[in-house]
């Protein structure tokens, strides 16, 4: 399979992920496209770096041929695929620790109510 095929793919499975099996509908969400945005302009000049200095080199054969900063289009695409992926992933399991009663700490709600529980001072993990 060609590296435009699995890239098509990547994009595919990564939409259907954050749309249909997580239903965390970043795609649906400016945020997302704003830190997206942000994150293709470096994804561009660090591809772009590596692929103009033939640090990395492709298959002919295996891509269109078609370059944004001298990077092949499939490594935008791979790029995303990987992005949505992560950040579906970082949302599902975000709200999914929140509903079970975990505060992020790994301290249940239980141990809060009961007065068992200390909050970690500011920027150190709770205490065991």
């Amino acid at each position: 399979m060609s590296y435009t095929a699995l890239a098509v793919l990547g994009v595919i499975a990564a939409v259907v992920l954050d749309l249909a099996v997580l239903r965390t509908r970043l795609l649906t969400r400016r945020v997302f496209w704003t830190a997206y945005a942000i994150i293709v302009v470096f994804q561009l000049l660090t591809n772009g770096w590596l692929t103009g200095r033939d640090i990395v080199t492709y298959d002919a054969d295996a891509i269109t041929g078609v370059r944004l900063a001298y990077a092949p289009v499939e490594d935008l695409l791979f790029g995303f695929s990987l992005v949505v992926q992560t950040l579906a992933w970082w949302v599902w399991w975000g709200r999914r620790l929140n509903q079970s009663g975990h505060d992020g700490n790994g301290v249940g709600r239980a141990a809060h109510e009961a007065g068992r529980a200390q909050p970690p001072a500011a920027g150190l993990p709770p205490a065991p």
